[in-house]
């Protein structure tokens, strides 16, 4: 019994690292063959008979994909071998649950964690839940790009879902009082003997990028600019005013709302304020979505390109008048069903031209090498899933080089989180390394608003 195809050099490294050891993990960069290494080690597995099933959660949205892949590279014995449950769903479903705890306590399971960086919060339901299938289960591994998305407190959750032996603490406050420092107004300011944290996750770790061993086709940026209209000019100063006017350095959903608010107006919203405090709803700035300046920009960026796209948005509202806009586009998002998101790809990999999708659902475990165009219609700070978005392209079997283009709103916090994205940083870890002790926040949050130092309250246009 053998995987249908050949594994690559790398790839056959991991599965020697970890297939002595009974639990492990694969942080292997998007597109270098997470997948193909786990079946292989589940394979192995199966052939000695130490397992006779595998439970394999990942996000929601990557459940095709995972199923495509299972039957791609698994000989026909193991293909109902497997469970493949979405993250999210043990979040809420009781009946999920109480299906996967019998499933392991009946069955010699191999438990597959895809993406655990969802699993990184030790106080959330899915966290807690995982971790009580993963004591049933003898062999356990996780799977993710990077074990790190803000700094090393992610760890925590994810190899005490292994095997707390690894760190050596059997709760998170033990972890806590030994690493992580807080100031005091009781946030994180750092991660302390990172080295030693390094040292224990080491033997039962197998990390590589793209770089170190692929030979990948090359990643082209571009941007595209526009300028807000007189009016959403207006309302992105009156919203900047109101907004700035109540940041706290103490409390960064304050810092968060502002981000929002401004985002939403250069997207093409307009804020409607609720009569107590600063909380707000969005609605259409424009009647027509075509007068909308960021929608017109990229119909020009379309009529110049006559191949495949991904363009992927923010909001789902961008999203619904897109694929209003254009009968070639083919939707993927919250908004469609799991059952019907395969017939989206389908419609993608034929006659469709575009996908209009979001990151939070198209950002993860899909291949769609046969497109090497990604547009963004707009971006926000999270580089995690901006990364991983652009590995759906850029991995194995892509032929092409691969052309990004950015669309953004000139002389507004577009620029500024295009700056952050593209030197890999995430802008409020750029804010706080600006910030010396939090003196000169408002001043610094202008200088990104604007795009100078303070603000001019006669000034419509922004530039």
């Amino acid at each position: 019994m053998k995987l249908k195809n050949e594994l690559l050099p790398h790839q056959k490294l991991a599965v020697k690292k970890l297939i002595k050891l009974k639990v492990g993990a694969l942080f292997m960069e998007q597109g270098t063959g997470k997948t193909i290494t786990t079946l292989e080690i589940a394979r192995i597995r199966f052939e000695s008979e130490k397992i006779n099933h595998v439970v394999w959660l990942c996000p929601c949205s990557a459940k095709g994909n995972i199923k495509r892949e299972i039957a791609r590279h698994c000989p026909n014995e193991m293909l109902d071998k497997f469970t493949i449950c979405g993250i999210e769903t043990l979040s809420s479903s009781i009946q999920t649950n109480l299906y996967l705890l019998d499933l392991v306590q009946e069955s010699k399971c191999f438990l597959v964690v895809d993406e655990s960086l969802l699993i990184k919060n030790p106080k959330a339901y899915r966290t807690e839940r995982i971790t009580a299938l993963s004591q049933e289960c003898v062999y356990r591994i996780i799977l993710n790009g990077t074990p790190v998305s803000r700094n090393e407190a992610d760890l925590f959750a994810q190899f005490y879902l292994l095997d707390w032996r690894i760190l050596g603490y059997k709760s998170y406050w033990s972890f806590a009082a030994n690493h992580l420092e807080y100031n005091e107004y009781g946030q994180l300011r750092r991660v302390l003997k990172t080295d030693v944290l390094a040292e224990k996750i080491e033997p039962y770790t197998f990390q590589i990028t793209k770089k170190e061993c692929l030979e990948l086709p090359g990643k082209h940026y571009y941007t595209e600019y526009f300028c807000l209209t007189d009016g959403q000019q207006e309302e992105y100063y009156n919203v900047s005013e109101r907004l700035l006017y109540e940041v706290d350095e103490f409390k960064p959903e304050t810092i968060y709302r502002l981000f929002a608010g401004l985002q939403a107006v250069i997207s093409g919203k307009r804020l409607q304020f609720n009569t107590v405090g600063n909380h707000f709803e969005t609605f259409e700035f424009f009647d027509n979505p075509l007068d909308n300046p960021r929608i017109g920009l990229l119909l020009d960026i379309l009529a110049g390109n006559d191949e495949k796209a991904i363009i992927f948005c923010h909001y789902e509202s961008e999203i619904e008048q897109l694929c209003n806009i254009l009968p070639e586009a083919a939707r993927f998002d919250g908004k469609v069903p799991h059952k019907e998101r395969e017939q989206s790809l389908k419609q993608f990999a034929g006659d469709k031209k575009y996908l209009v999708a979001n990151r939070n659902c198209a950002g993860y475990s899909l291949n769609l090498q046969f497109c090497h165009n990604i547009i963004y219609m707009s971006n926000d700070w999270d580089l995690g899933t901006r990364l991983q978005s652009e590995d759906r392209i850029h991995r194995i079997g892509q032929a092409s080089d691969v052309n990004i283009t950015d669309i953004c709103a000139q002389d507004t916090i577009d620029v500024k989180i295009l700056d952050c994205l593209h030197r890999k940083e995430s802008l409020l870890d750029s804010l706080k390394s600006d910030i010396k002790n939090c003196v000169g926040i408002k001043n610094k949050l202008q200088k990104i608003i604007y795009g100078y130092e303070g603000g001019d309250k006669n000034r419509k246009s922004i530039s």
